[in-house]
């Protein structure tokens, strides 16, 4: 069976400042690129069965800078829909509610069409997803790389495990890191998180 490759997009300025960032679409800092650039050989001598990537042009300028060729801009990797807290900080949030937990709580609708997403919306999505990957992975002709983002991926991780999508909640995600899901006697397990150059 074939590895499970998670690429978090290099950072962005609100990546920076801990601004919420769903489909705002921010290009990488000059950082960012570089972060994308280091990844590439932790990605190199493997065989990729597919390549997919967010439709945000973060993740796709990540994917550019890595060397992936052929990669196909997949929507239900777009990030966490924000709603109504869509580049707000969690600092900023707690003013008017201190309790606030994205985790649990999810967002409220934001005036901009965005209806905001629950963790149970943003896991029914990683679950399609997966479903997808599935079938490719089990063909044993090469591993699956995504390039996507962090909460996002970390809800994908949850899910791969057969946890709930809320306890995305216990794996911290850098921008610009490469992290594998692999399988052991049968089972999805976390070989290497987080990692950089």
């Amino acid at each position: 069976m074939g590895d499970l490759l998670l690429v978090r997009h290099g950072e962005t300025e609100w990546s920076v400042s801990g601004q919420h960032t769903s489909f705002t679409d921010l290009p990488l800092t000059q950082h960012g690129e570089e972060q994308a650039k280091s990844l590439a050989p932790l990605l190199t001598g493997r065989t990729y069965a597919l390549t997919l990537t967010s439709t945000l042009r973060r993740a796709i300028r990540t994917a550019e800078l890595i060397g992936l060729t052929g990669a196909v801009a997949d929507p239900d990797l777009h990030e966490w829909d924000y709603g109504g807290y869509e580049g707000i900080t969690t600092v900023d949030i707690h003013r008017t509610r201190p309790d606030w937990d994205l985790w649990t709580d999810g967002v409220p609708p934001g005036s901009g069409g965005t209806p905001g997403e629950s963790p149970a919306d943003v896991g029914r999505r990683a679950d399609r997803v997966l479903s997808r990957l599935d079938p490719v992975l089990a063909r044993d002709d090469g591993d699956v790389l995504l390039v996507a983002h962090g909460h996002f991926l970390r809800v994908l991780t949850a899910r791969r495990l057969g946890l709930p999508p809320a306890e995305g909640r216990l794996f911290q995600l850098a921008t610009g890191t490469v992290s594998r899901l692999s399988t052991e006697h049968g089972r999805p397990v976390i070989a290497e998180w987080n990692c950089g150059p």
